[in-house]
């Protein structure tokens, strides 16, 4: 087992469960990204670099992302409170995950991913 892995299973409940249904929804989504452990946390790669990260903190996961300078859709979803750049999906608990919103964010961040991390 990997490290970004064994991160996500050794968190509690319900931030596994949530953890694990993000990683579903974006390994089908998009599959040819990587799941690597940097930063101490679970991040998918694109070919062309970093994509998007999960972590778990206080009592939430965030799925944040690289790009997300240049993400536009849902913006109304998106956390950003006392950040500069990123961007992130916040999450308290599985049934707060809209896959139908998961899937446009990762459409479009995707469509960026040889872009600069700025704009």
């Amino acid at each position: 087992m990997n490290p970004a892995e064994a991160y996500i299973l050794d968190q509690p409940e319900p931030y596994r469960s949530i953890l694990l249904h993000l990683q579903s929804i974006i390994e089908n989504t998009l599959p040819d990204l990587h799941l690597k452990f940097k930063y101490r946390i679970p991040f998918y790669y694109t070919e062309h670099g970093p994509f998007c990260y999960l972590n778990h903190t206080k009592n939430y996961v965030d799925l944040g992302f690289w790009h997300s300078t240049h993400l536009s859709v849902h913006a109304d979803k998106m956390v950003t409170k006392g950040r500069k750049v990123m961007k992130s999906l916040r999450y308290f608990k599985v049934e707060d995950i809209e896959a139908d919103v998961l899937i446009d964010v990762l459409q479009e961040a995707y469509s960026f991913r040889n872009k600069s991390f700025w704009k």
